[in-house]
């Protein structure tokens, strides 16, 4: 038995000191091989297959996304696909699987790399938006649920390495289209709302020079309505309401309430080339960029209705029907209210670009890799809003008594031009966001005759990022009175009607200034000047791993066992202003390094490898979110000296957030395309990242200020089960897939300071069953896939946290061949017409609501 120096380093890495220095899990620099659990694509038993084969055959546990054809993705985008996955789900972002959440960790904490290199981000933190890789980009995934030491640090949760293709791994040409018409059911609710749209893809392979060159190009357009109805909650008056029946007692009355109706449009397109090249037997070269982007253009219609708030009790009389429960009052009618109408249109453009240069080469007993790459987003959006409020009070009445209960009726005529004083335009904000990320990796390889020890592969990485964002805000009074002919009436089933502009573009123009969308001359506010900031961050990495593979005890066993060391240097730059005076630049930073160990170790308990014990160990690390290590500081300075200065501010001296975490699985795998699993996994989180009052030092003088900082952390754990497999004869056509994952944790958030959320992310309960059925060219596919609530962060700004309630998503997928070229599509999205429920301040009773519909597809798919 060789178990003497393994044993010795396990019990290394069950023990090693706290004062180890830690940092970012992993984001594949090169993407090792995979343990995976499948999840279920087009051509489904090949895929099936193929990704059991890509799990068992991993030295890590890892969930994939395999494709057993060219193009053959299921799903519109790789984050559908995503969020079925074991463990995985995803908030939605008008209608679609956007950021993903694993294991009870927010986006936050998830990695994300394309080809095994970091990604730039167009939104303020590092999370990756995932609805961005359409299905021709992608050929498959690795989800990496442990860590290893030649993953780039950066996801305590999961690191996510979204694959392209490889023209080279293919036989000859290969080419496929694909053509779909979306229908969108919710535009029949919505006068003017676009209710279809196209959807164009494709992808083209091809080898040349003997198969020693091989070019790839992909391609997607989409142009997707963005539809919703919206109802919410602005909260409650909590400090300053009134008695309003009488008891002696506070009743605590809502600030108002408001719709929100979306009619726009989401045009999305990408762009991908790729080609490989074997330049000689020992050396092979891969150069591949990928271009996205997103034009939302988004028309659309608000109310607000408020003035009940009851400051003081001074609307007292003006209340009547009265409904209070828990001190709340949930219902009521009022007298003298206001209404706000607000035409908006959001618009919003999204590009991503990345790209590099790969070579890999043979030299002697050493396999050499370098890679070079780049990666860039971008974010310039406006939030254009002609506002009018109304002439006249009206009697409002409402009922928000929790349970998606949410009605109210106002006293105005809401859908009458005339009702309504002339419009002033505001620009709220104007904000443009950039984020540029360099890297360079190099690694090696070579076979070891040390024992246990197979092989050892060493590398370093060095990455160098900046991220800013700036705002410009302002308002303009019409040069022109509207004319009420510029108006038309908009029905919305359920809502009470709005008014909008026949054409908001010319009218705008015509009345507000050519100009008037423009921020070219326009002063920044005080606020845009402290809203603005950037981030700098270099970051250098080394490691060594080593390959295993012996036994221990008599079992058999294989694996790795390594070592990550990352140094990062970071500063945050911004605004600061003290007792409002003008605000001035402002400054900091810290440095950090963190040491990274791991272990992975598969068992097998059978002569064929049919069932297995794998074990991950490992300390992982995920950086603080880039908008909150702002430099940017409001304070305010009192001359008593004594006084502590007070105010809100960034962090840039936040350190990233820590995981020491423990896995174990059962893995079966009883037959051919089948498994059944049961694993758990124990993540101890340290200097966790949360918005609180920070007693601190300012120039010697202390303070109380409103910032993220680095708190304790607690513990994070959870079981997670699979079982999948073709059914037996007679019912061998069909298949099942499913998943349950239960959560538990024991870090809280700092918000609200009574009775404080869960950590971002956490959901107790996550699974998914998915049934499907293949026979003579005919494919079916039924998912349904469950999450209990979790908190959230929906919003751009960080804090603002809710409460997303429980969901189940269900999708229906059918396909036929019709010849051996072409097949025909059906597609239903959100067969259930699940609503999206956010609940705010832990409050049951202050509640918002949002319908996206259901999305309909038909579609052909040809290869050539």
């Amino acid at each position: 038995m060789r178990k003497t120096p393994l044993a010795g380093l396990i019990q290394a890495m069950f023990m090693w000191p706290t004062v180890a220095l830690a940092q970012t899990a992993p984001a594949p620099a090169s993407a090792p091989k995979a343990d995976l659990e499948t999840v279920v694509v087009t051509g489904i038993r090949a895929s099936v297959r193929q990704a059991l084969d890509a799990k068992e055959a991993s030295n890590s546990m890892v969930e994939v996304i395999a494709s057993e054809d060219i193009g053959k993705l299921p799903d519109t985008t790789i984050a559908e696909t995503l969020a079925r996955l074991p463990g995985l789900s995803s908030g939605l972002d008008r209608g679609n699987a956007s950021q993903v959440i694993a294991r009870g960790l927010g986006p936050r904490f998830i990695g994300a790399t394309l080809n095994g290199r970091e990604l730039a981000s167009s939104e303020p933190g590092r999370a990756v938006r995932f609805e961005q890789f359409p299905s021709e980009s992608i050929s498959g995934a690795t989800v990496y649920k442990t860590q290893s030491a030649e993953l780039a640090e950066g996801g305590v949760a999961t690191t996510i390495d979204l694959q392209t293709v490889s023209p080279l791994n293919f036989r000859e040409r290969q080419a496929s289209v694909k053509l779909d018409g979306l229908y969108y059911q919710l535009g029949g609710d919505i006068a003017g709302a676009k209710k279809t749209a196209p959807r164009l893809g494709g992808i083209y392979v091809d080898q040349f020079n003997n198969r020693t060159l091989g070019v790839a190009v992909a391609f997607s357009y989409q142009d997707q309505p963005s539809l919703q109805k919206n109802i919410k909650h602005w909260g409650f008056n909590e400090d300053h309401s009134g008695d309003l029946n009488g008891d002696g007692k506070i009743d605590k009355s809502p600030w108002g309430f408001g719709t929100d109706v979306k009619r726009g449009t989401d045009k999305r397109s990408s762009l991908l080339g790729k080609v490989e090249m074997k330049a000689t037997p020992d050396l092979f070269i891969t150069a591949d960029a990928y271009f996205a982007k997103a034009d939302i253009y988004e028309p659309g219609l608000q109310h607000w209705t408020g003035d009940v708030g009851n400051w003081d009790g001074w609307q007292k009389a003006n209340y009547s029907n009265v409904d209070i429960r828990d001190g709340y009052v949930v219902g009521a009618t009022v007298k003298d209210v206001g209404l706000t109408t607000n035409d908006y249109v959001w618009v919003q453009d999204n590009t991503t670009t990345a790209g590099g240069i790969n070579a890999k080469l043979n030299a002697g007993d050493w396999k050499l890799e370098a890679d070079l790459s780049t990666s860039q987003a971008k974010r310039n959006s406006q939030w254009r809003d002609v506002r009018h409020w109304a002439n006249n009070s009206g009697t409002l009445t409402w009922s928000f008594t929790g349970n998606e209960v949410q009605t109210f009726t106002i006293g105005q005529d809401s859908g009458n031009p005339a009702a309504f004083s002339q419009p002033t335009l505001y620009v709220d904000t104007d904000g443009h966001i950039k984020d540029k990320l360099n890297a360079f990796a190099l690694n090696g390889t070579t076979s070891l005759n040390a024992g246990d020890f197979k092989s050892l592969k060493l590398g370093a990485r060095f990455s160098d990022r900046e991220k800013r964002y700036h705002q410009t805000t302002w308002s303009v009074n019409p040069k022109s009175t509207v004319a009420p002919s510029a108006f038309e009436t908009i029905n919305v089933s359920g809502l009470a009607p709005f008014i909008a502009l026949k054409d908001f573009e010319g009218t705008t123009a015509q009345v507000f200034g050519d100009d008037a969308f423009s921020a070219a001359g326009r002063p920044r506010t005080q606020w845009d000047l402290l809203a603005g900031w950037q981030v700098k961050e270099r970051s250098s990495s080394a490691f060594a791993q080593a390959d295993l593979d012996g036994d221990i005890a008599g079992l058999p066993y294989r694996g790795n066992l390594g070592l990550r060391l990352v140094h990062t240097s970071q500063t945050g730059a911004g605004m600061q202003s003290l007792n409002g005076a003008a605000p001035t630049a402002t400054q900091g930073g810290t440095s950090y390094t963190e040491v990274l160990p791991s272990l992975n170790l598969i068992f097998g308990l059978d002569a064929n490898q049919e069932r297995q014990i794998r074990v991950g160990l490992a300390r992982a690390m995920t950086r603080a979110p880039l908008d909150e290590m702002r430099g940017s500081r409001n304070l305010s300075i009192d001359t008593n000296p004594a006084m502590p200065i007070s105010g809100s501010a960034g962090n840039p001296g936040l350190k990233p957030m820590l995981a020491d975490q423990l896995d174990v699985a059962y893995q079966w795998y009883f037959a051919k395309s089948s498994l059944l699993s049961a694993g758990l996994f124990y993540k101890k989180l340290s200097r966790y990242i949360g918005i609180t009052s920070d007693a601190t030092t300012i120039d010697g003088r202390a303070a109380n200020i409103t910032r993220s900082v680095n708190g304790k952390g607690g513990n994070v754990s959870g079981i997670e089960l699979v079982y999948q497999s073709p059914l037996p004869a007679p019912f061998n056509n069909f298949g099942i897939y499913s998943n349950y994952a239960y959560t538990h944790s024991n870090v809280k958030e700092n918000m609200p300071s009574v009775n404080p959320f869960p950590i971002e992310g956490l959901m107790k309960h996550n699974g998914g069953l998915t049934l499907w059925y293949e026979k003579d060219g005919f494919e079916a596919r039924l998912s349904a896939n469950y999450h209990s609530e979790f908190v959230r962060n929906p919003t751009w700004t960080s804090g603002q946290l809710i409460v997303n309630g429980a969901e189940t998503y269900v999708t229906l997928n059918l396909a036929k061949q019709l010849s051996p070229k072409l097949q025909l599509r059906l597609g239903i999205d959100n067969l259930t017409n699940q609503k999206a429920v956010y609940t705010s301040g832990n409050n049951p009773y202050q509640q918002e609501v949002t319908e996206f519909g259901r999305r309909f597809n038909v579609g052909l798919s040809y290869k050539l």
